[in-house]
């Protein structure tokens, strides 16, 4: 499916460059390694949760890649590590969510241009078009990307936040990961049509369907929305065709719900390798760049490691002095409360 008009001018057809393209295999084999080193972190006690995204990094990294940090504003969930690794946020602040440290990431969400991790499901997509809207009022051209997957586009929230960008014509993108689960339930059993993007056009919003494992794919349409957001002409749904390789999350046991057989099947292509091969067809890159760039993978995810590990545990009192701009007497209570039993004074 592909209803976006083209655009006005060919400058988003461009062709990426050799240099960009092997950007592309090093933000995606870098994402790959501290992603697999992440679930083991999490069986080593170093992470207590982790959401893994082992398949998506070309979806992630390409759309990713695309925003421009000084204008616009990316709104995730809580598995967008590629995402974040591709718009260049420092990662250990990144992963000190997941470290428990801190809720929603320690990084600076206006200086990286991407919100805080956001857990509840579908609950960023209702922020985007908000910041969205405020682009519109204030006359500025920034662009807002929401990312949600196939089970979360069931919530009241996306079609709220759909409808709302529709009527407004707000800039924002609305980016699904369509994983094929939904957790443990299958897209065809919570998507009717088989299709988010289907959808788009109950609220009047063109839409694309895009192979989620071909990164340069993944990069072309996201640009195109963009762009078109850009000229204002309201929101664009990208509907990124992927798969779930393993768990929904560090908790999860995917035995459950379908075999390692099934998961095989129904995967597809290594989106890494796939891209590998092609790079390899096309002469952009030889079997020396790809050493160098998993030797850079794996000193990264070991700088990230030892980033994570130095984290302190946060003072226990934010979690009261960053709750309102004015504390209420209610919440001073607590805070005492909370004082006499853990700190003792």
């Amino acid at each position: 499916m592909d209803t976006l008009p083209a655009p006005d001018d060919g400058d988003e057809a461009a062709p990426l460059t050799p240099i960009q393209l092997r950007e592309l295999y090093s933000l995606m084999v870098a994402v790959r390694h501290l992603d697999t080193s992440a679930v083991a972190w999490q069986r080593q006690g170093i992470i207590p949760g982790y959401a893994p995204e082992l398949g998506q990094e070309a979806a992630q990294v390409g759309s990713g890649y695309t925003v421009d940090t000084t204008r616009d504003f990316v709104f995730p969930t809580y598995r967008e590590m590629g995402v974040a690794r591709a718009m260049g946020v420092d990662m250990v602040a990144y992963m000190s969510t997941h470290k428990a440290t801190w809720h929603g990431g320690l990084y600076n969400p206006m200086t990286s241009r991407l919100a805080p991790i956001q857990a509840v499901v579908a609950g960023s997509v209702l922020h985007a078009v908000g910041w969205a809207h405020g682009q519109t009022l204030d006359g500025r051209d920034g662009v807002a990307m929401a990312y949600f997957g196939d089970g979360a586009s069931s919530q009241g929230d996306v079609h709220e936040a759909m409808n709302f960008a529709a009527v407004m014509k707000t800039p924002v993108v609305f980016f699904t990961q369509n994983n094929g689960w939904a957790i443990s339930v299958p897209t065809e059993r919570q998507v009717a049509g088989g299709s988010v993007a289907a959808r788009a056009a109950g609220y009047g919003i063109p839409a694309i369907t895009v192979d989620g494992n071909d990164v340069v794919a993944v990069v072309e349409a996201t640009k195109r929305a963009f762009a078109h957001c850009r000229a204002g002409k309201g929101p664009v749904s990208i509907e990124a065709m992927t798969y779930r390789r393993g768990p929904h999350s560090t908790s999860d046991d995917p035995g459950r719900y379908r075999s390692l057989d099934d998961e095989r099947a129904d995967a597809g292509a290594d989106p890494l390798e796939r891209f590998r091969q092609q790079l390899l067809a096309d002469g952009v890159a030889d079997e020396q760049f790809f050493a160098d760039a998993l030797a850079a993978a794996k000193a990264e995810e070991e700088a990230i490691r030892t980033g994570i590990e130095a984290l302190a545990s946060r003072p226990g009192t934010e979690m009261f002095n960053l709750v309102f701009q004015e504390t209420t007497p209610a919440l001073q209570a607590q805070a005492t409360n909370w004082r006499k039993e853990s700190e003792h004074v």
